[in-house]
């Protein structure tokens, strides 16, 4: 920016001469130009803060605590109640981020089918 200011080429001929992007060159004289400083502002984080605070997991491990057999959709539902509006799969996302486990029905009954082994597995037959 201060060969450009000395006049010592053009935005584009000096991007090439110090080797950076005319793209870059070009954002830090338009930031120049309306904050005086010639440094990137350290850049904030993209997007929406999420809704998933440490208070709503503290309130997930509670939840799950008392009832280890609550479904994703149980869980939803009672954080609509306490005013968090969340998908399904968001819940079961943080869930597995935070490392909690949810306790199998051990009351359903098991698969009847026998699990077949080795190659007819992976042809998609058995022989």
């Amino acid at each position: 920016m201060e060969a450009y200011e000395a006049g010592a080429g053009s935005l584009r001929q000096l991007a090439a001469q110090f080797r950076v992007s005319w793209g870059y060159s070009k954002k830090i004289r338009v930031q120049q130009l309306h904050t005086g400083q010639k440094e990137r502002p350290v850049q904030l984080r993209h997007g929406p803060r999420s809704r998933i605070t440490e208070e709503v997991k503290e309130r997930l491990r509670d939840w799950l605590r008392k009832q280890p057999d609550l479904t994703l959709a149980e869980l939803r539902d009672q954080l609509e109640a306490v005013g968090v509006h969340v998908s399904r799969s968001l819940v079961g996302q943080v869930v597995q981020q935070m490392g909690l486990r949810r306790k199998k029905n051990p009351s359903t009954p098991k698969n009847k089918t026998a699990k077949q082994a080795g190659f007819a597995v992976r042809r998609g037959g058995s022989r």
